[in-house]
């Protein structure tokens, strides 16, 4: 009887000195939070389109026609990539989207029917500070090689990683994928 009540005390007191270590540990400073962001909020720049190209007359020389050509040819080319992938040029913001840590909205910048750059806002204050940096910088790398929203999430970053595929999926409809 004394073994068992011993043995149970000493496991109480056991739980009750990890958990008030575990409790009293900090994490290292986080960065500041970055302001919350505004739901549904849309910019969208996108780049100019050339107005009506002038066809060259038959008077024009030799020389002017092929440069026409070369630049009507580029611009074919530029269509057909844009069509190939169904994005267009600009820059795109998904929709905010709130988990329990917190809002992640991501924002990708699109050229030549490609995504050329991938940035999110997430929550970096308390435990979220020493986890998403690094987590968005692994999904955004994921989103440049994939083209798309299938990345795979980060371990230890679960619900940001889902909420940066929610964002990522609204801003490349947005971008006409």
């Amino acid at each position: 009887m004394r073994r068992s009540t011993a043995a149970a005390v000493g496991t109480l007191t056991g739980a009750a000195l990890i958990l008030g270590v575990r409790l009293s540990v900090t994490p290292p400073d986080a960065p500041v939070a970055t302001a919350p962001v505004a739901q549904e909020q849309e910019e969208v720049a996108e780049e100019p389109e050339a107005g009506g190209t002038a066809e060259p007359t038959e008077g024009a020389s030799k020389g002017a026609s092929k440069g026409a050509d070369k630049d009507d040819d580029k611009k074919d080319d530029e269509k057909a990539e844009e069509e190939e992938t169904g994005l267009k040029a600009g820059t795109y913001k998904g929709k905010a989207v709130q988990n329990q840590y917190g809002t992640v909205q991501v924002t990708i910048k699109v050229s030549g029917g490609k995504i050329t750059a991938a940035n999110a806002t997430a929550p970096t204050d308390g435990f979220s500070g020493t986890i998403n940096p690094n987590a968005v910088k692994t999904l955004a790398a994921a989103t440049l090689k994939s083209q798309s929203a299938e990345v795979d999430a980060v371990s230890g970053a679960t619900f940001t990683s889902q909420s940066y595929v929610a964002s990522l999926q609204a801003a490349l409809d947005k971008a006409g994928a």
